[in-house]
């Protein structure tokens, strides 16, 4: 007999925003896909009382989908941008809990789970005591360092964690993290993240180079040495550091920048400040199977991020045969655990620098390197999980 599950996201894909949560989808799908489990995910979709700018797009996202095996809810929920914050998990279990109790009525949940530990976790364990199901909270980075913060969350998540029968953590450095705080101790597991395989494995780096090529941002680009940088151009992640390491590399080495954030104009202007402007390029967002060759492509990944799980993009760097440079946050060190996985530096231009020359001057074979990954892959992922929450289930 199938276990159902009912799974609390707020980082979930949707139609005009495919790559929100897409990691989240991944391990949903492949945890359906394993044919012992019905997923049903709820994606709360947060829309202020003026729906203009960004919000705008939002409000024609599908009430419902049914995407990889998995059916999809996109519920609304009132979200007061900047001034909402400790008030979320509320305003999201109210939207949510009409729709869980139907579904719970309909067809009976065995477990429910939050993928998020704020404000998804809160909210979730509202609905979970409502229909008297056992909750289980995973946490992937930023929703502990960040949240744990900011007024009036950390209790709330302490809260969570105390009514949850499983916490899980995408690294073992974050659940050291979440146990100081008081969010994990002995329900703690560890859940490390998933990789689509059929896309993320290395191409020969001189093809990659020339699919890569014909990508808005990379025309004119230099023959020399290509670094890649994948993540949201936003503080946390450090692409101003990783622009000031290349003043100190040869003019011949490049950087390409996969993402888009409200730092784009501030990050192009100092690369410009700097005279770097022809060898720091914005790609936007990507599609996704063409991060693959962009990857492929490179010497090596930068991301010099102030915190971190365990990032999806270390992975499916390493998956393709790029080394990464990072500093010595989260899961880095269960990540970098020989040469050829790159170097942990300080979040210093000059160490970076050294770093990126050292790989550049002395690569390691990307079959090599992308062994480094092996023991990722979305199917490995689902089936720590099942195993996971089924013990859960048998210890109601």
């Amino acid at each position: 007999m199938k276990r159902r599950l009912l799974s609390l996201a707020t980082l979930y894909p949707a139609p005009g925003r495919p790559g929100f949560g897409r990691f989240v989808a991944r391990q949903m799908q492949a945890l359906s896909a394993r044919g012992d489990w019905d997923v049903t995910v709820v994606n709360p979709v947060g829309l202020p009382p003026l729906r203009i700018g960004r919000y705008a797009p939002l409000a024609a996202i599908p009430r419902i989908e049914h995407e990889g095996g998995v059916t999809v809810h996109h519920p609304r929920f009132m979200l007061i941008p900047a001034l909402s914050g400790r008030i979320n998990p509320a305003l999201i279990a109210r939207a949510v809990m009409p729709l869980a109790t139907r579904l719970h009525a309909e067809a009976p949940f065995d477990l429910i789970d939050a993928q998020f530990f704020y404000p998804d976790g809160p909210a979730a364990m509202r609905i979970a005591s409502a229909l008297s199901v056992p909750l289980a909270i995973k946490a992937r980075g930023s929703d502990i360092h960040v949240w744990q913060g900011q007024p009036g969350a950390l209790p709330q998540m302490r809260a969570a964690a105390q009514a949850a029968a499983a916490v899980l953590s995408v690294s073992a450095a974050l659940g050291r993290d979440m146990t100081a705080l008081g969010l994990g101790g002995d329900k703690l597991n560890v859940h490390y993240t998933g990789l689509d395989r059929d896309r993320f494995f290395p191409s020969p780096r001189g093809s990659a180079r020339e699919a890569a090529r014909v990508l808005p941002g990379l025309e004119n680009l230099g023959e020399g040495p290509r670094v890649l940088s994948v993540g949201a151009l936003v503080p946390v992640k450090g692409h101003e550091i990783a622009i000031s390491a290349m003043a100190l590399l040869p003019p011949e080495v490049n950087l390409a920048i996969v993402g888009t954030g409200p730092l784009e104009e501030s990050l192009r202007a100092s690369a410009a400040q700097a005279g770097l402007a022809s060898r720091v390029r914005f790609l936007g967002n990507v599609e996704h199977d063409i991060l693959p060759q962009l990857l492929s492509a490179a010497s090596a990944m930068v991301l010099i991020s102030q915190s971190e799980g365990l990032a999806n993009a270390w992975i499916e760097a390493l998956a393709c045969g790029a080394p990464i440079v990072i500093p010595d946050v989260g899961g880095a060190r269960e990540v970098v655990t020989s040469p050829a996985a790159g170097r942990i530096v300080a979040r210093d231009p000059a160490e970076i620098a050294a770093a990126l020359a050292d790989l550049i001057a002395n690569p390691a074979p990307q079959d090599e390197v992308a062994a480094c990954a092996a023991r990722f892959s979305w199917a490995a992922n689902a089936t720590a999980l099942a195993k996971i929450y089924e013990s859960v289930i048998a210890g109601r």
